[in-house]
């Protein structure tokens, strides 16, 4: 055990005071994980979409002060009680959800969506006890999906860590925890693209070239990738995309242009943006017979699905993922192992790094969509 286990830890920490406003570099103390739950040093944070999404908190319940972060790679420094599975040292991957081993979900092989640590945006506090690990002069800074890996160390349920191979890199399977992983299982463990096949990838950001990856690794022979942004599509084919389609482009539905393209729909669809019309579009151009069209993106919580139920009818299936349909603790090591075995390529997804000191600039970087992925640095 470390000689601060069961002690409070102060450090540094990037610490959001009020939506939008730059983050600010405070020191924290950090209480020492209670039941269940482990404290680990973060040595690589990546910046992901949803970071910034709560972070500007346009349509959600904000919550501030409060330590952003969900995409990180760690060692764990100790841990607390009822903790078997983690022991100091482990490099570990932090994820958003998690995996209790014992609900429903996560006893079923269909779903990883764990009841007890499914994501809580809202919950800026640990479900043992309601309380925050963190605080400044003795009042609550609040905590983000469970994580909040922009600091030096943080509070995680024992849940929601994956114990890694500690010979992976961190700096680069960090981004695994989140928005890598889910595409790529999108991909993989949902559309299951059958070699030779082709596929559309809707929206190509982060998850999306993830997707796209995943098509790729499983031998899609033509990959096509639509956005509304012609600049993404040189940096897109290092991701295995073969064809750029821009929808402003065309004066007709993009799933129509699809459907054209291929002589009747692509066999997969994976869409990545959220935008409800999208959605639409990638289960309209999937092939009738055999077609499967996967949703990823999250919409507005308004929004509706409106499509012919003829379509279904024709033999087109749709389906939802959530975290690519990764159990975090079961299932990371492996998606790890793959980067190890150089299945999967990691390094074309981080465009930037950062030392923590500039976290700032990770957010410019996403904003003015300059990067795909912004390493920060937690000892700089």
């Amino acid at each position: 055990m470390s000689s601060m286990a069961g002690k409070v830890i102060k450090c540094k920490a990037a610490v959001a005071w009020e939506a939008g406003k730059p983050l600010v570099i405070e020191e924290v103390e950090v209480a020492p994980p209670q039941k269940m739950e482990v404290r680990l040093k973060i040595l690589y944070t990546a910046l992901c979409h949803t970071d910034v999404y709560f972070w500007e908190a346009k349509g959600q319940t904000p919550v501030f002060p409060r330590i952003f972060g969900h995409e990180a790679g760690g060692i764990v420094e100790s841990v607390g009680e009822g903790v078997t599975e983690l022991a100091p040292g482990d490099h570990v991957l932090p994820v958003f959800t998690g995996e209790c081993k014992e609900c429903a979900h996560c006893k079923s092989e269909e779903s990883n969506m764990c009841d007890l640590l499914r994501i809580n945006t809202d919950r800026g506090v640990m479900i043992g006890d309601g309380q925050s690990r963190f605080s400044i002069n003795g009042k609550p800074i609040y905590h983000f999906v469970g994580t909040s890996t922009f600091s030096e160390y943080t509070v995680i349920h024992v849940g929601c860590v994956a114990k890694i191979n500690p010979s992976a890199p961190l700096d680069k399977v960090c981004v695994l925890s989140c928005g890598i992983s889910t595409g790529l299982g999108a991909t993989l463990n949902v559309a299951k693209p059958p070699k030779g096949s082709t596929v559309a990838v809707f929206g190509l950001g982060a998850v999306g070239l993830a997707a796209c990856e995943g098509a790729r690794i499983a031998g899609a022979s033509k990959i096509f990738g639509i956005d509304l942004n012609p600049n993404r599509f040189e940096e897109a084919k290092k991701f295995g995309v073969t064809d750029f389609v821009n929808p402003k482009d065309y004066d007709k539905p993009v799933q129509e242009v699809l459907v054209e393209m291929t002589k009747g729909g692509v066999d997969r669809a994976v869409e990545c943006t959220g935008n409800v019309n999208a959605m639409i579009s990638a289960f309209e151009c999937v092939h009738d017979g055999w077609g499967v069209a996967v949703l990823v993106g999250v919409p507005n919580k308004d929004a509706e699905f409106k499509t012919k139920p003829m379509n279904f009818l024709n033999e087109r299936t749709l389906k939802g993922t959530f975290f690519g349909n990764y159990k975090p603790r079961t299932d990371l090591p492996s998606v790890v192992e793959k980067y190890m075995n150089k299945e999967l390529e990691l390094e074309k997804f981080i465009t930037h790094s950062v030392p923590f000191s500039e976290i700032n600039k990770a957010f410019d970087y996403m904003l003015k969509g300059e990067s795909i992925r912004c390493i920060i640095r937690m000892d700089g």
